[in-house]
């Protein structure tokens, strides 16, 4: 079952179980789908991949959100952001540890052979691809910069 499909099974549970909040989170993750889906030229299917990048764009979005609003003293809106994005986050993958994320991107520095910071825009154009949606890319930059620096 694809993603997409998922997240349509999703919707009907939440209608069922009269779960307003969820309801609104998986409908919001179906909008952005559609959204995406058209705008790759109308194409019959929507890649998982491409959903997963799609949903984790959505919760980082949310957490910044909620970030803004903590800050300006609306916590009632910051734990509605922040409950929508525990469900946008049921959709992605298990993010990697600290320790994957460094195995994975000195990997890809000896496979890409990258030596100094000036070859970072490399390294970071295989890894942000590879590791889509298991890791923030901040995370990512922050990591490829210790590691070549």
């Amino acid at each position: 079952m694809s993603l997409f499909d998922q997240v349509n099974e999703d919707i009907r549970a939440a209608m069922l179980a009269r779960d307003k909040e969820r309801l609104e989170a998986v409908r919001n993750i179906k909008k952005v789908l559609l959204e995406a889906k058209t705008a790759k030229s109308g194409a019959e299917e929507l890649p998982d991949e491409e959903a997963i990048r799609v949903i984790s764009k959505l919760a980082k979005q949310g957490r910044d959100s909620a970030e803004i609003y903590a800050g300006q003293k609306r916590q009632d809106l910051a734990d509605f952001e922040l409950a929508q994005v525990k469900v946008y986050e049921s959709y992605l993958p298990k993010q990697m540890s600290d320790e994957e994320l460094t195995a994975a991107v000195s990997e890809i520095i000896a496979r890409v052979g990258a030596t100094s910071l000036k070859e970072m825009g490399k390294v970071m154009g295989v890894a942000s691809k590879e590791l889509a949606g298991k890791v923030e890319g901040k995370l990512i930059s922050d990591k490829v910069k210790s590691l070549l620096g």
